[in-house]
């Protein structure tokens, strides 16, 4: 009998745990989803010897998150259509197939890219069937864009029977004048469609631009490549590439590209960023190695352009090397892997977790909490250089859970997420008897965004915190206050309470710095003596410089005023010792995790965000 007691106990203690973890818990998303291919690459794709990664969870943050503050840059993908065909590596798909070409631009569109380029081969072929494929997809996403770039094998192997290579340029361009310059997803220049070339000036420099383009009845605008496209005789600009054979990963290149463009304002300059390049899988490949330090060399080219222009001084466009080149490996379609990896462990009511690799390569934390260890509900996101998290700031009942910490890459680059860790929630007090049976505690969530804001010394910053109801509502104020923040900032909440009812609510927070230090100014009746202690040494140094004596006297009399002037300036250092000079705090360049807390009768919430002060 009493063997029966202790089973029914334990059973009834574990199904009140498990009852409170799941009634805290509402999932949105797996960790199947937080681990499997999210990209258009196919799924059996896997990791080359050339370092394109296999298709696997990639970072959707958006691409122009990479760009300098203020960048209104429109970043367009590069790509290739030749996949599926026999004489190209088998990478798992055809691009001959529509839905492969719509995933691939819903992929493009998720990572913030705001169009594609088409390596085009001319007219007639799988690549130009492919190409309209692209254009349908294009126009399923209003302001997403696409343009033709002319590849010279459009001249070389798919120009008409015996023309020139005049002729089939002019074939070229009229045709896709009548394919894809009327359709409303084609790129623009100031109103006229954009078309570009690879290769046809270098191989072709005999080609006349201007009178192929006298055949049509547009004008579009032609952008050309590398620093002498700028002076193309019809060109409107020019367009950077990767540069496999520079030995330090095209940054010299690139400064010289970016330094051509500044010097013609007004041509339009397409910047280039890329991961590296690789042709040794490539049948044409001639052993060009660029290597992509696991992801450093793709933040490089950022770091390049951003060095080179500003909100003040902007790059009107910027080209991915490549979204799918995989035989060159440019490709970013599959993602860049950035060699990172992750573990976390529980303390007490404390989750640690601990970062293997280049934290650059990483945008945020994302905690998730899971009854089961597969669905999973996101409790917070948490800054790079933060690596615990308290868990007693959140309502979480006492029960058993699972958590995970991923690593969000940054845009394009590889996530990585922990192993499950155990957690037994102990923040709740245990209570003797059971109390009647209330109506549904709220759940909520609580989170700022951004969750890391850079300050300039001196100036404000602001960002949202907002808590929002999961379940139940909740109708009494919050109010909202920040802890563990330095003496060197200010905090202030508009509103000071929010009150989320059966939705959510929102306040703005204003993080200030304090200004440099001020010297109060000595009394006035000091200021004569000071005066007057200068007056007399400049006067005598007029006398020497301005009288008729000789150059031998007026030297003697300019050392005389030297001598008074020095005991002068003694007196009136002395009458001024009254001045005062006070400092306010000024807030060091540092980064601070400050804890940003919300209090109710039914709730206390926090939720970390760092500040860095330049």
């Amino acid at each position: 009998m009493r063997l029966t007691l202790v089973v029914a106990v334990t059973v009834l203690a574990a199904s009140t745990l498990g009852s409170a973890s799941s009634s805290y818990v509402v999932p949105t998303t797996t960790l199947a989803a937080q681990t499997s291919n999210n990209t258009s690459a196919a799924n059996t794709f896997t990791t080359q010897s050339n370092d394109n990664r296999g298709a696997g969870n990639i970072s959707k943050v958006d691409v122009h998150t990479l760009l300098y503050p203020g960048a209104t840059t429109k970043v367009y993908a590069h790509m290739v259509l030749w996949f599926g065909q026999s004489n190209h590596m088998n990478i798992g798909y055809s691009e001959t197939n529509p839905a492969q070409v719509q995933s691939q631009i819903d992929d493009m569109v998720s990572r913030g890219i705001d169009g594609v380029i088409i390596d085009w081969y001319g007219p007639g072929n799988t690549i130009d069937q492919a190409t309209q494929y692209v254009m349908t997809a294009a126009e399923s996403h209003p302001g997403f864009t696409f343009a033709i770039m002319i590849d010279q094998g459009a001249i070389e192997w798919y120009s008409c029977s015996g023309c020139t290579p005049q002729q089939a340029l002019v074939n070229d361009l009229q045709y896709i004048e009548k394919t894809y310059f009327t359709s409303p997803a084609y790129m623009t220049i100031n109103g006229q469609p954009m078309v570009t070339n690879f290769n046809v000036s270098l191989s072709y420099p005999s080609v006349d631009w201007t009178a192929a383009n006298a055949t049509l009845s547009t004008n579009p605008a032609y952008i050309f490549q590398n620093n002498s496209g700028f002076t193309n005789v019809l060109t409107d600009g020019s367009y950077s590439w990767v540069m496999p054979t520079t030995t330090d990963y095209g940054m010299s290149y690139l400064a010289s590209f970016y330094d051509t463009g500044m010097s013609y304002p007004s041509e339009q300059t397409v910047g280039a960023t890329y991961k590296g390049f690789n042709d040794t899988l490539a049948s044409w490949g001639s052993n060009r190695i660029m290597g992509q330090q696991c992801g450093q060399t793709w933040l490089e080219t950022f770091s390049k352009l951003n060095g080179m222009y500003s909100a003040g001084k902007p790059l009107p466009y910027l080209q991915l090397v490549t979204w799918n080149d995989y035989e060159e490996a440019t490709e970013i379609e599959s993602g860049i892997d950035n060699c990172v990896s992750l573990a976390g462990s529980v303390t007490a009511n404390s989750l640690q977790w601990t970062l293997n690799g280049n934290e650059n390569t990483v945008d945020h934390y994302t905690v998730y909490i899971s009854s089961d260890g597969q669905n999973l509900m996101p409790l917070t996101d948490v800054a790079t250089g933060i690596y615990s998290l308290n868990l007693c700031g959140f309502p979480i009942p006492n029960a058993n859970y699972q958590l995970f910490v991923q690593a969000v890459g940054k845009p394009t680059l590889a996530n990585q997420i922990t192993g499950a860790t155990s957690y037994t929630a102990t923040c709740v007090a245990p209570q003797s008897t059971p109390p009647p049976t209330p109506a549904p505690a709220p759940t909520l969530s609580f989170s700022a965004a951004p969750v890391s804001l850079t300050i300039p010394a001196g100036m404000a910053g602001s960002l949202i915190v907002t808590a929002k109801l999961q379940s139940g509502s909740l109708n009494s104020p919050i109010s909202l206050s920040c802890s563990g923040i330095p003496s060197t900032l200010g905090c202030s909440f508009s509103p000071a309470t929010i009150t989320p009812g059966s939705s959510s609510a929102s306040s703005t927070l204003t993080i200030s710095t304090t200004t440099a230090a001020t010297t109060n100014p000595p009394e006035p009746k000091k200021f004569v003596p000071i005066f007057a202690s200068w007056l007399l040494p400049f006067g005598l140094v007029g006398v020497g410089f301005l009288g008729k004596g000789s150059r031998k006297r007026g030297i003697q009399a300019l050392a005389l005023c030297g001598v008074i002037g020095l005991g002068m300036i003694g007196a009136s250092c002395g009458s001024v010792r009254n001045a005062q000079t006070t400092s306010a705090a000024v807030a060091t360049p540092a980064s601070y995790s400050v804890t940003i807390n919300g209090s109710s009768s039914a709730s206390k919430l926090s939720t970390t965000v760092n500040i860095i002060v330049q």
